[in-house]
């Protein structure tokens, strides 16, 4: 009988963690894809002018331990958006978690995750910019972006790796940054799946790593 409970406990658990993995997407980045854009992901852009520049580099401090990250590498002009996004999943009620370095950026730093991706004109962001000291939430409309909400007086130095976390089901966001929640907002202007990725402002060149997608509706 014990040995019976023993193997129906180890049963149970194997499904969970196997639930778990068919709900969760980790993407790591490896030498296979260095110098270009990975497999799976499309560079892209909102805004006018040359930039959006994304390959993956060798990073040895790279929390996933593989040696390699995604970097937006270009000097982009001011008004432009720069974004990575992956071709797969697309979805609806999501969380997605990356890992982010802010390595240079004169006129902005850092970057963010990208949901509910329409296109390069239409989708959500979350961004945390070191040079201003704020976490902001977005939504991009016809290339227009709109302030949903913000944290302000947040110190986040650059060249170092932090965490940052959305989740959003139906209409309501929640926004973390390194595991402790900093936004909450309420919108609809997307409410059908869409693409995951990532974004960076102008000039800001960083790295990211252990992006992870979780289908929240599964």
């Amino acid at each position: 009988m014990r040995w019976f409970c023993t193997a129906v406990i180890v049963t149970a658990v194997g499904t969970m963690l196997l639930a778990a993995e068919e709900k969760a997407k980790m993407i790591r980045f490896s030498k296979d894809d260095l110098g270009k854009v990975p497999a799976g992901w499309k560079a892209d852009k909102t805004g006018k002018g040359a930039g959006s520049v994304w390959q993956v580099v060798a990073d040895d401090t790279a929390p996933s331990k593989t040696g390699h990250v995604l970097a937006q590498t270009a000097e982009s002009p001011g008004s432009v958006f720069n974004l990575c996004v992956a071709d797969k999943p697309s979805v609806k009620d999501v969380e997605v978690i990356v890992a982010f370095k802010a390595v240079k950026g004169k006129q902005d730093q850092g970057g963010g995750i990208v949901w509910r991706y329409q296109d390069a004109k239409n989708y959500y962001v979350a961004r945390m910019n070191p040079l201003e000291d704020n976490y902001r939430v977005y939504k991009v409309v016809a290339g227009k972006r709109i302030q949903l909400e913000t944290k302000e007086d947040l110190k986040v130095p650059a060249g170092e790796w932090h965490t940052l976390k959305i989740k959003m089901m139906g209409d309501q966001i929640e926004c973390y940054l390194d595991g402790k929640k900093q936004l909450e907002a309420k919108d609809d202007a997307f409410a059908k799946a869409g693409k995951v990725g990532l974004w960076t402002k102008a000039d800001a060149q960083t790295y990211f790593d252990d992006f992870q997608v979780s289908d929240l509706a599964k």
